[in-house]
């Protein structure tokens, strides 16, 4: 009887062990097939992010779901320092990029992304009108601080790459704006400058107002 019981015993942890074993490529399977598919959206969304500017299809695959409108790379937006007084943004004609509180130079802009946070923002005149140029960050030496120029727009161009982020605390379309670490900034001595500020927090934000449909690209 009892080598009859111990006979019992040891089919149904053999059938058990064959059981556990039988199940372990299945879920090993599953596992890899899992993998697999995260590492292809992954790839699917560098590619996107890495895609020419100015391709409608490319910008849509570059911007995350639920990124505010303003960051889609289809509106226009003006740009105004928080607490500045009735000044706005604008890239100056063959100079650079300051507030201003006329109608001089390209005042409206197009952030269009590039993934990853990453921006070319492109500058027009008026209400969208003729070829744009684009943000570029300029080092005149001499101890002289960084500054925002205009040129041909190439996404390729760590210069013109800008992070736009929202601004800690801040109110609704509050950005900080950077490039390699090098923040915009307003300086009482030189106007809006890029800076590097280590351990301080950034001193300027920016609010990104909707001005409707961005122009279509050429």
């Amino acid at each position: 009887m009892r080598r009859r019981l111990a006979g019992a015993g040891l089919a149904v942890l053999t059938g058990a062990a064959a059981m556990v074993q039988g199940a372990l490529p299945a879920s090993g399977n599953a596992t890899v097939t899992a993998q697999t598919a995260q590492a292809g959206s992954a790839g699917q969304a560098a590619a996107g992010a890495r895609s020419p500017a100015g391709d409608p299809a490319a910008a849509d695959r570059a911007t995350q779901p639920g990124t505010d409108l303003v960051l889609t790379g289809r509106r226009r937006v003006t740009i105004v320092r928080v607490g500045s007084f009735e000044s706005g943004l604008s890239l100056l004609d063959g100079g650079r990029l300051a507030e201003v509180d006329d109608d001089r130079g390209r005042q409206v802009f197009v952030p269009t992304p590039l993934g990853s946070g990453e921006f070319l923002i492109k500058a027009y005149h008026g209400g969208g009108t003729g070829q744009p140029v684009c943000w570029q960050a300029r080092n005149p030496g001499d101890g002289q601080p960084l500054f925002v120029g205009g040129a041909a727009c190439r996404a390729d161009d760590p210069a013109q790459r800008f992070v736009v982020a929202p601004a800690a605390g801040g109110g609704p379309r509050e950005y900080l704006i950077s490039n390699r670490w090098a923040y915009l900034r307003d300086s009482a001595r030189s106007g809006l400058i890029l800076e590097e500020l280590g351990d301080a927090p950034p001193f300027s934000s920016f609010r990104f107002n909707d001005n409707g449909p961005a122009p279509r690209p050429r």
